[in-house]
């Protein structure tokens, strides 16, 4: 079952990572600035995607995992880290990681209302009612995990997506569905 829900969740996770990421760690957000985004998730930057910059995400992922694996997972930013992160991004034909960051961003808040199986946008709360009804269906999870699942998927579901401001993204993000969601859903779809 972790196999439906692993997508969407890692999607969200990846964005709010990636805009917490640039906005309040590796960018050198200051302290007072990071209590206030606690409360409320980061608003993610909408831009229109292009086909390079999609592209710059795919060709970037070897390079950003080769840094990033290294890295622990409650790692303080690091100039000589936010250093290679932007050597990477800029490699990958991106102005700086910040930029890269956006990108992703951007890519997520899509992927997010993609539904799997039918690889079609439908958005990312029709997308979370989905996922909530095949884990109430599941015979075989375990009561822990089902009850997780579901408490994960409720939370995700009252703080909704913003609406796509650019929906070409739509488009674009559908041309390379099966590329992205392999890069941020790691080996499942």
């Amino acid at each position: 079952m972790r196999a439906f829900i692993r997508p969407a969740l890692t999607a969200l996770s990846i964005a709010c990572f990636a805009a917490g990421f640039a906005a309040d760690g590796v960018l050198a957000q200051s302290k007072q600035e990071a209590a206030p985004a606690a409360t409320q998730p980061p608003q993610i930057r909408q831009i229109p995607l292009t086909e390079k910059q999609i592209q710059g995400v795919l060709s970037a992922r070897n390079d950003m995992d080769a840094i990033t694996a290294k890295l622990p997972v409650d790692a303080k930013p690091d100039p000589k880290v936010i250093a290679q992160l932007d050597a990477a991004a800029r490699k990958n034909g991106f102005a700086s990681y910040d930029e890269y960051g956006t990108v992703m961003d951007n890519i997520s808040l899509v992927l997010s209302g993609f539904d799997p199986r039918t690889k079609k946008y439908v958005g990312s709360e029709a997308v979370i009612k989905q996922q909530i009804a095949q884990v109430q269906a599941d015979t075989k999870m375990p009561a822990a995990d089902k009850k997780q699942a579901l408490a994960d998927l409720n939370t995700a579901l009252k703080s909704p997506e913003p609406p796509i401001q650019n929906k070409g993204n739509i488009d674009l993000v559908a041309k390379y569905y099966d590329k992205l969601a392999e890069l941020m859903g790691g080996d499942e779809n």
